[in-house]
């Protein structure tokens, strides 16, 4: 599903990424570990096509993301990838329904058919409250489920998600984590995780480690 060769990135002098090499199979729900400044959120980066490596490879399915235009690009992410990221990222002004919508609108499906697709999926997440709500109505736990929801809405063959549950109470936590493999199950997704929440990190089929730049073997 996802396979990456020898990524190399570097910011100034400073080397990020000193060949990366990492294959994750189809379904499977991957973590990736490692202290602060290892080079984990910038991986994610590139395999989530939001930064290009200054070489290797990404192949996701059967394209090789690091050769496509940036008008190509940005229709692949937005109709094969799904991101779920710490801090939300809701849009305050759209309810949860709406904020749910948008990437559905941005890849030209119908409103109709966006606005029956988000109800399903944030009835699926035990939302169906909350459609008209913004996110300042909503708890923590809640507004990252409707942010799961819009990662789900174009039906992407892969969830990225940078410590989804790092602003999370214990509780959240743990429902977010089991709705990770409760969408897996479901859908056969592929999963991968940055975090620092090792529990989560024991829960996945497989834990990458990463350390100045590199895979620990």
């Amino acid at each position: 599903m996802i396979e990456i060769t020898d990524i190399h990135k570097s910011y100034g002098d400073v080397e990020v990424l000193k060949g990366i090499n990492l294959q994750v199979k189809q379904g499977e729900i991957v973590s990736i570990v490692g202290k602060s400044g290892a080079g984990k959120t910038t991986l994610l980066q590139i395999i989530g096509t939001l930064l290009r490596p200054d070489r290797g490879r990404v192949v996701i399915g059967d394209t090789d993301v690091t050769a496509l235009s940036e008008r190509n690009i940005s229709k692949f992410r937005n109709q094969n990838l799904g991101f779920v990221f710490q801090s939300h990222q809701l849009l305050p002004e759209f309810t949860a329904i709406e904020n749910v919508m948008i990437p559905a609108l941005i890849n030209n499906s119908t409103r109709r058919r966006c606005e029956e697709r988000a109800r399903e999926l944030l009835e699926f997440l035990n939302l169906g409250h909350r459609l008209n709500h913004k996110p300042k109505e909503m708890s923590g736990g809640e507004q990252q489920r409707v942010a799961v929801a819009r990662a789900l809405i174009n039906s992407p063959e892969v969830i990225l998600a940078d410590e989804p549950s790092g602003n999370l109470d214990t509780h959240n936590k743990e429902e977010l984590h089991k709705l990770f493999f409760d969408l897996r199950d479901k859908f056969n997704q592929t999963f991968v995780i940055v975090t620092h929440d090792m529990g989560l990190a024991q829960m996945s089929d497989r834990t990458i480690t990463m350390q100045d730049g590199m895979v620990q073997q």
